[in-house]
């Protein structure tokens, strides 16, 4: 695949055209690009108002404004014990828009938040209680070591 040419042959060819070097086709010619690649560089000057290449960025365009980031920031501050899943209702409850769980993840992370209940966090080394009410196979309980 080509690459891009760099954006100093971009200012000299504006430099030279502002300077009265000749027509598009004469600047394609001396500075040896395609007639074509000069007129592009000159529409999306006039479209971006700038003289460096619109960097390209495939896939859709991000549902997440900097409103809702800057949203997600003030609900995690003001409630720093909220899980992803309900920082997610909030977001969606406030301003409408649908996210997904690992979506919400990813900007927890990228805007540098920090939730208390985190599955990825080191175990505190407590034991946790079984539930069932079964004893653990390794030790023997006391009610059937006085049975014996």
């Amino acid at each position: 695949m080509a690459r891009a040419y760099e954006d100093d042959l971009r200012r000299k060819i504006f430099e030279a055209h502002a300077n009265g070097h000749g027509s598009f086709r004469k600047l394609a010619a001396v500075f040896g690009v395609s007639l074509g690649y000069v007129e592009k560089i000159f529409r999306q000057r006039q479209a971006t108002g700038q003289m460096e290449r619109v960097r390209h960025r495939p896939g859709p365009k991000s549902r997440v404004s900097a409103a809702v980031a800057g949203r997600m920031v003030e609900l995690v501050e003001a409630n720093s014990d909220l899980t992803v899943a309900e920082l997610r209702e909030q977001i969606v409850a406030d301003s409408g828009v649908e996210m997904s769980w690992s979506l919400v993840r990813l900007w927890v992370v990228r805007l540098g938040l920090r939730l208390k209940k985190s599955r990825s966090t080191p175990s505190n080394g407590t034991r946790k209680r079984i539930s069932s009410g079964a004893g653990s196979s390794s030790k023997r309980s006391a009610t059937s070591r006085r049975n014996d």
